[in-house]
């Protein structure tokens, strides 16, 4: 878990000082390719060197963690924010509502993430948001199934009975007493869908579904070094592809560390 919170706050101030660093003159504009060499190896005055169109690699990888962050945040908060109401209301309510919601839910379910969010990018078109939203779509019955199972778990409790008799409101027992009983696996989920949000990005920037392309972003660099590989060229497809990497690692490994946290048992056996 240290090592992946190191990864992701590396990434972080990446992200904050790359257009410092680039107001400075530290590194080059990312969509400058006219004054560059196409094909230029790693060198002094280009690190990650150049790739076909001149663009230089060093700094689109650097400030693609921009694209990413934003992507990751965006998706997985929206999710987030609809998935847990969602999954609150349809465990402590119950009848009608459940079944409407769970089916729903399940039927979203049903269909592969990366498939659903192809279609919406389609959709909604190119953006931050559009592909946020696209992204985000798949990972809110995972909020709604887990938040439900633990509310319908709870809201039997004698806490919550007491809580009723003394005259409470709905809307204040789900805000008080059951909204902070429900969301210890929520902090898990968040961690590995924000993994998983990187890699969905990537995938939708290699099928020219996601960003603009005037935007650095790491799978739509890897698409346009697909050809560079047949020639020996490597550093066009190492170096996105292993910033992409390493960000989904240090998000990983802090979900497994949160995972271990909330879960003796896992935490006992690594012991």
């Amino acid at each position: 878990m240290i090592i992946g919170i190191g990864i992701t706050i590396f990434w972080i101030l990446i992200a904050f000082l790359a257009p410092i660093l680039q107001t400075i003159g530290l590194i080059q504009d990312p969509t400058e390719l006219l004054s560059n060499n196409p094909i230029e190896p790693p060198s002094i005055s280009h690190w990650f060197g150049t790739n076909l169109r001149g663009y230089d690699v060093f700094s689109r990888t650097l400030l693609g963690s921009q694209a990413a962050l934003k992507v990751v945040f965006l998706s997985t908060i929206l999710s987030m924010i609809i998935g847990v109401p969602l999954g609150l209301i349809s465990g402590y309510l119950g009848g009608k509502v459940d079944r409407i919601l769970l089916f729903l839910m399940d039927t979203i379910y049903t269909i592969p993430g990366l498939l659903l969010s192809i279609t919406l990018a389609f959709v909604l078109g190119r953006g931050i948001l559009n592909v946020a939203i696209a992204v985000s779509i798949s990972y809110i019955p995972q909020y709604y199934r887990i938040v439900r199972n633990h509310t319908t778990s709870v809201k039997n409790e004698l806490f919550i009975e007491a809580a009723k008799a003394m005259g409470a409101t709905s809307t204040h027992v789900l805000s008080r007493y059951l909204f902070f009983n429900v969301i210890q696996s929520v902090p898990v989920l968040f961690t590995l869908n924000a993994a998983d949000a990187i890699l969905v990005l990537g995938g939708l920037g290699f099928l020219g579904l996601g960003l603009p392309e005037e935007v650095p972003e790491w799978g739509h660099d890897l698409k346009e070094a697909l050809s560079d590989l047949s020639t020996g060229v490597w550093w066009t497809t190492l170096f996105p592809g292993l910033g992409m990497t390493l960000m989904v690692v240090g998000l990983s490994f802090i979900g497994e560390g949160i995972s271990e946290m909330f879960n003796p048992t896992l935490r006992n056996q690594r012991k």
